[in-house]
């Protein structure tokens, strides 16, 4: 069954969202590859198209805090992409960490380093409302970052999103090059 057009306009609305992402944050890292630009856009863009748990903040004037665990391959880039940007009117913050820590008030976490680290990662915070993202093929997280024929695409586990108590738009769904559907309550394995 083909997309209403309703939801063809939405999902091209959020496309050109995170094409102008890709645009803006281009120049800010012109010395960088031009993929970890795109990269860094996207990790603070995925987040107005995640809904977290009330309780993933300590407070409601919390700030939105995406972490980097592991080997940081965006330095300032990605400070100077989420400068001024907000989440759900909250303020974006960029915490670095050597370890993750399943305390820690991150509603992004992106994972870096070798295959063992980053799985250690995604078991350190597995079934807290946090949106984990890898680049492929080291262990995927809910969201794996791919190269598609020279394009930086992603791929996403909604099931594993259902794990951490967290619901991803259609309209982003819409947009992965692939997607672990998540399990239909009562269903048959």
């Amino acid at each position: 069954m083909g997309m209403t057009w309703a939801r063809r306009r939405s999902t091209g609305l959020v496309l050109c969202a995170l094409t102008l992402a890709f645009g803006s944050s281009q120049g800010a890292g012109a010395q960088e590859p031009p993929e970890l630009a795109v990269k860094a856009a996207f990790l603070y863009k995925f987040g107005p198209f995640v809904s977290w748990p009330a309780a993933s903040f300590d407070s409601p004037s919390s700030p939105f805090s995406l972490c980097i665990v592991g080997d940081d391959p965006f330095g300032p880039m990605l400070d100077g992409a989420v400068a001024n940007q907000r989440v759900g009117g909250r303020p974006i913050v960029v915490r670095r960490m050597a370890k993750a820590d399943r305390k820690a008030p991150c509603q992004i976490l992106y994972a870096g380093g070798s295959p063992p680290n980053v799985k250690d990662t995604l078991q350190a915070v597995a079934g807290s409302p946090v949106l984990t993202v890898t680049d492929w093929p080291a262990p995927p997280g809910i969201v794996a970052f791919v190269m598609d024929q020279g394009r930086v695409r992603f791929r996403l586990d909604d099931q594993a999103a259902a794990d951490n108590g967290l619901v991803i738009s259609s309209k982003l769904l819409d947009l992965a090059v692939s997607v672990t559907a998540r399990k239909i309550p009562g269903a048959a394995p």
